[in-house]
C-alpha cells in the first residue's frame, strides 16, 4: 500500500473512460473518489461524460495512453493534490474497440496493448497504486465445442498472424506485461477478463450487435444477424461487469478472472426479444459473417463466485429494457415499460 497521505478521498485514474464500460466506471467511482478519467476518443464519446464534467471530483484529460504521460504537470489536477496524494488506483481499459472500424485501428490496438500499459504500469510503480487490466475473452481464442466454459487456467489459442491478431494477441500480451511488471516490481495488480458486454451508451452503427438492433427494431427495419440461425454468445449487463470489477480491486486477488454470463444466448431469439419488447414490426434477417462478430467462448465463472462472491444479477429482459429506454431516450422517443 502506498504510505502518502489520503486528504479525503482517494485518487483514482480510469484511461478509457470515455468509452461504453469506462464511462459507467466513471460514474460509479465518483460517488466516492476523486476521478480522473483519460481518453482520446479513439472509440470513446464525449457525451458519455459530459454529465460528469461539472462534478468537483471529476476531471477529463484528453490523451492517448501510449504517449507517457505526467499528472503532476498538469495544472487542470492541481486541485487533487497528486504530487503529495499519489494516485490510489489505476484502471486501464484504453483499446480501440469498434468492430466496424477494426482495420483502421490496427496500430493503435498494438501501440495501446503494449506501449500504454507499459505506461500506466509505470504510474502505478511511481505511486505504488494498485492497478486493474481489463483484458478480454479473446485471450482464449475461438469457441472450441459447444457449451465449453473456459477456466482462467485454460492456455488459449490465438493466432499471431490473424486479421484479429493487434486486438487478440495484443490482450495477451498485455496481461504478459502486467504479470512481469507485478514479479519484478512487487506492484499489487490484478487482470479482469471481460466477456460481451451490453447497456446503455454503446456506440451505434458499429456492428455491436444489440445497440444496433434495438436501432433497428424502433424504425421497424430488418435487424440483420451476421451469421446463421445458429449464432450464440454470451451477454452481461454492464453493471454486473463493474460491480466484479470494484470488488475484485478491494479484494486481494490478483486474477486472472472472468468476468462475464455463463449463459450461452441464442442471437435469434435475443434479436426477438427485442422486437417483442418494442412491439416492432421488424423482421429478422441473416448476413454474411463479419470479422470480428463471432460467437466467442463462454465463461466458467466459478473463480469470480468463489473469491468475490459475484455472479450476474441482471436478467437479460431487464437489460435489454434498459438499454431500450436509453436508446429512446436519445431519439426523444417514449420509454418502454421496466420488465423486472
Amino acid at each position: 500500500m502506498s504510505k502518502r497521505a489520503i486528504f479525503d478521498k482517494k485518487n483514482i485514474l480510469v484511461t478509457g473512460g470515455a468509452g461504453f464500460i469506462g464511462s459507467h466506471l466513471c460514474d460509479e467511482l465518483v460517488k466516492t473518489r476523486k476521478v480522473i478519467c483519460l481518453d482520446n476518443f479513439s472509440s470513446g464519446d464525449e457525451r458519455n461524460i459530459d454529465h460528469l464534467l461539472a462534478d468537483p471530483n471529476f476531471m477529463f484529460i484528453r490523451h492517448d495512453i501510449s504517449e507517457p504521460i505526467d499528472l503532476e504537470k498538469l495544472p487542470e489536477l492541481q486541485k487533487f493534490k497528486i504530487q503529495f496524494q499519489g494516485i490510489q488506483e489505476i484502471y486501464n481499459l484504453a483499446c480501440p474497440m469498434s468492430p466496424k472500424d477494426f482495420n483502421k485501428s490496427k496500430i493503435a490496438n498494438i501501440l495501446a496493448n503494449s506501449y500504454g500499459v507499459k505506461n500506466m504500469l509505470d504510474l502505478a510503480r511511481k505511486y505504488e497504486a494498485k492497478f486493474m487490466q481489463f483484458s478480454s475473452s479473446v485471450v482464449y481464442g475461438p469457441r472450441r465445442g459447444e457449451n465449453k466454459k473456459n477456466k482462467e487456467s485454460d492456455l488459449g489459442t490465438v493466432d499471431m498472424l490473424s486479421e484479429r491478431s493487434s486486438y487478440d494477441e495484443g490482450k495477451r500480451f498485455a496481461e504478459t506485461i502486467v504479470q512481469n511488471y507485478k514479479d519484478v516490481y512487487g506492484i499489487d495488480t490484478k487482470i479482469v477478463r471481460i466477456f460481451r458486454t451490453y447497456g446503455p451508451r454503446m456506440m451505434l452503427n458499429d456492428d455491436q450487435m444489440i445497440p444496433d438492433f434495438i436501432r433497428d427494431a424502433l424504425d421497424n427495419k430488418d435487424l440483420n444477424i451476421f451469421g446463421d440461425k445458429n449464432f450464440s454468445s454470451s451477454f452481461c449487463y454492464v453493471s454486473d461487469v463493474l460491480d466484479a470489477a470494484i470488488k475484485m480491486m478491494e479484494s486481494d486477488f490478483s486474477g486472472p478472472l472472468n468476468i462475464g454470463s455463463d449463459m450461452d444466448i441464442n442471437l435469434t431469439d435475443l434479436a426477438q426479444k427485442i422486437i417483442n419488447i418494442i412491439g416492432s414490426k421488424s423482421k429478422i434477417v441473416y448476413a454474411q459473417e463479419k470479422l470480428f462478430m463471432t460467437p466467442l467462448c463462454l465463461p466458467d465463472i466459478t473463480a469470480a463466485r468463489e473469491e468475490l462472491g459475484w455472479m450476474p444479477v441482471v436478467t437479460l429482459e431487464k437489460g435489454l429494457a434498459k438499454s431500450i429506454d436509453d436508446l429512446r431516450a436519445s431519439k426523444g422517443l417514449k420509454g418502454v415499460k421496466q420488465v423486472v
